[in-house]
């Protein structure tokens, strides 16, 4: 039975025990998994057969979520391209790409990717993979003539990846020609689609080959787990490469933490549509305020990829960041009188969540790449949660007021 995006949130049809079905997922707190068939265990072990062996390889809460969030990525897809995803669930968003980069890249091997990158992903490149050999090109994503001279001219050149909507500019990247030109060139393309989640936004529709989230944000969205994902179109390298990565590198998901996705995917639909239109009332808002220079969300129509955001996206989602006019002490000011909104990293939870980049998220990050790519002193990132707007509004005009 295909399921629309509301019910494949909220259900798992396939949910099954042999001693019968259970209404609400559990939680399978084991290690370990013991046979009476000795010649059982061998086969799963060699691959001829399916099973749970050990938690850090798979566990059945585990497989559930990761089930979820592959039918989530290919909703409505599969009817026209005969779609089917693979995922693979971590310890940590990063633990995903981490493992992405991994299982796809060797020494020598390039990555093209944007300077408006989050800082954990652009430090892990910089600081990490380029010891071992595998080097990223920050490019301009949005200069296609660029991407194209530079895929076409370094044979090195094996991955473009893509954050859209970017942290913490919200800049939009256009999928559907970077896959165009990937593809021209026999490269992967992978995305970050964790700012948007599967609900706005589906890049498997525009031909690419991965996507990772932090599923520790929109997907889980109640900011009481830590996970991430990544979702393959491939189902052999998925099943054999990935896993392989996934079980020596020991980035693992747990039990718990999956079981606690699985809940918070449930509303990922109702909770997207309250973010999105909660976010958009606070940009027009903060848009009007003197002592702001700019509002970065890409549902303004004045935003230079608003266009490309409403093609490529269901809506315009629930991050925004704006540029305060006096720089880092006013960034200082607004964020000593804020009441409501909470002053932390991360973002995707249905509490408002602020933060400073520039001295937070994106400390590591090279000052010139910061600069270069609009991650100012005085940018201020907000991942509006689903409270009520009137209050987040008058919280940040408080604030605002104090400066």
């Amino acid at each position: 039975m295909d399921l629309h995006f509301g019910s494949l949130c909220v259900r798992n049809p396939n949910t099954k025990f042999d001693f019968a079905r259970p209404h609400m997922e559990p939680i399978v707190a084991s290690t370990t998994f013991s046979y009476d068939d000795p010649e059982a265990l061998m086969e799963i072990f060699l691959g001829e057969k399916k099973g749970f062996i050990y938690s850090r390889w798979s566990n059945p809460t585990i497989e559930l979520a990761e089930n979820k969030v592959a039918a989530l990525e290919g909703c409505g897809l599969g009817n026209t391209e005969n779609l089917k995803l693979k995922a693979r669930l971590f310890s940590s968003g990063m633990g995903a790409i981490q493992t992405l980069f991994m299982s796809t890249l060797k020494p020598g091997d390039k990555v093209i990717v944007q300077g408006t990158l989050y800082g954990g992903t652009n430090e892990l490149l910089t600081k990490i993979l380029s010891q071992f050999g595998i080097t990223p090109l920050i490019t301009e994503l949005k200069n296609l003539n660029e991407i194209e001279r530079i895929s076409s001219s370094d044979k090195n050149v094996k991955m473009i990846y893509i954050e859209t909507p970017s942290n913490p500019t919200i800049d939009c990247y256009d999928i559907e020609s970077l896959c165009q030109i990937a593809k021209k060139n026999n490269q992967l393309v992978a995305v970050d689609n964790t700012f948007a989640s599967p609900y706005l936004q589906q890049p498997f529709a525009y031909g690419v080959d991965f996507v990772v989230h932090s599923s520790t944000k929109y997907l889980n969205g109640h900011g009481n787990s830590i996970s991430g994902v990544m979702v393959g179109k491939n189902i052999d390298f998925m099943e054999k490469d990935v896993f392989q990565y996934l079980k020596l590198l020991g980035t693992n998901s747990s039990a718990f933490d999956s079981w606690l996705l699985l809940q918070g995917m449930k509303t990922l639909e109702v909770r997207m549509q309250r973010h999105c239109s909660n976010a958009l009332q606070v940009a027009e808002f903060l848009g009007a305020n003197t002592k702001i220079s700019r509002v970065n969300y890409c549902g303004l129509p004045s935003h230079p990829d608003h266009l490309l955001a409403k093609k490529q996206m269901r809506d315009f989602g629930g991050m925004l960041s704006f540029d305060l006019k006096g720089g880092l002490e006013a960034g200082k000011k607004l964020l000593r009188h804020i009441k409501l909104c909470s002053l932390a990293v991360s973002l995707g939870t249905v509490d408002t969540i602020i933060q400073h980049p520039a001295s937070m998220s994106h400390v590591g990050v090279a000052k010139e790449i910061c600069q270069q790519y609009g991650i100012t002193d005085g940018l201020i990132r907000l991942s509006v949660g689903i409270e009520d707007v009137k209050d987040i509004m008058n919280d940040l005009g408080n604030a605002l007021d104090a400066i």
